[in-house]
């Protein structure tokens, strides 16, 4: 059996050393002992070493079976699984899944037809077509009736007319003024109050003038504005309002024209005669204009 020098030189030492005791015999056999113990405990940890290096070295292999083969990934498994069971669903489908595919391929590319498909139905009406119905009327249309009528046309058949009273005056047998009612067909608008006296102001048609029927208002007096503010109406005259040759009876008459065809309307119940947009006091030098003038003012 092989010992180490390290055993070799502690044996020898200790049967040196109780050589001289008379003991050699007995401590040379316990030393040799000694060696052999210490020798199997260091061949027991150099096996354990190399056992623990081939355990590290077989670490990173592949584990086998206890016949010897590989073992195979559970994934692997999993995966081969899914694919033979799309494969089936496939087989089993195969017709429906393949008209699928053939509409949704018709979907996508159908924007990219040619020239001689359906595209044609996008692009604009040929010029023989119905195009001219988008077209402005021509001019042997009916469009002339949207135009204003004809002056030698039946134009009053298409304009509203409206019974209105007009004041005017007429000179009796002993030279006074007497105060006339005239009705007369006028234009309906919505300024019925200035219609009518515009026309006091222009005096009496032919067939009135023929009738005996006259007009005291100054010649040259034009409107200027009407305003109705409670039941009271403001007429704004130009100054020729103010210049009558007719003197005080003159003065009188033009007022009672104005004030009674003014009052004709429901919602008129005196008059503020204005000139130029201001009030003043008379007329001449006596009829007065200051306030609101009503029908209660005036005789005959």
């Amino acid at each position: 059996m092989h010992q180490s020098p390290t055993l070799h030189i502690a044996w020898a030492t200790t049967w040196y050393t109780t050589r001289k005791k008379g003991d050699s015999h007995l401590f040379a056999v316990d030393l040799w002992r000694f060696s052999f113990y210490h020798q199997n405990v260091a061949v027991r940890k150099g096996t354990k070493s190399k056992v623990s290096e081939k355990s590290a070295s077989n670490r990173g292999r592949k584990k086998k079976t206890s016949s010897g083969k590989k073992k195979i990934p559970w994934a692997v498994l999993f995966w081969l699984g899914f694919i033979l069971l799309m494969l089936g669903l496939y087989l089993v489908n195969r017709e429906a899944i393949n008209k699928s595919i053939t509409i949704i391929k018709e979907e996508v590319f159908s924007g990219g037809r040619a020239e001689n498909g359906d595209s044609h139905l996008l692009e604009p009406p040929p010029e023989n077509g119905d195009s001219h119905l988008l077209e402005p009327p021509v001019e042997n249309d009916d469009s002339h009736l949207l135009e204003p009528p004809a002056e030698n046309g039946d134009s009053h058949l298409l304009v509203e007319l409206r019974e209105r009273a007009l004041y005017f005056i007429r000179i009796g047998s002993d030279g006074s003024a007497v105060r006339v009612r005239a009705e007369r067909r006028l234009p309906a608008t919505d300024s019925p109050l200035r219609d009518v006296i515009q026309a006091v102001i222009a005096g009496p048609n032919a067939e009135e003038t023929q009738s005996g029927l006259i007009s005291l208002i100054p010649a040259g007096t034009k409107l200027l504005s009407v305003t109705i503010r409670g039941d009271t109406a403001y007429i704004n005259f130009s100054e020729d309002f103010q210049y009558n040759t007719h003197g005080t009876e003159g003065y009188n008459g033009q007022l009672r024209q104005i004030v009674f065809t003014a009052t004709e309307f429901p919602n008129v119940r005196d008059v503020q005669i204005l000139i130029e947009g201001s009030r003043i006091d008379y007329l001449g030098e006596s009829t007065w204009i200051g306030s609101p003038l009503s029908r209660e003012m005036f005789q005959g």
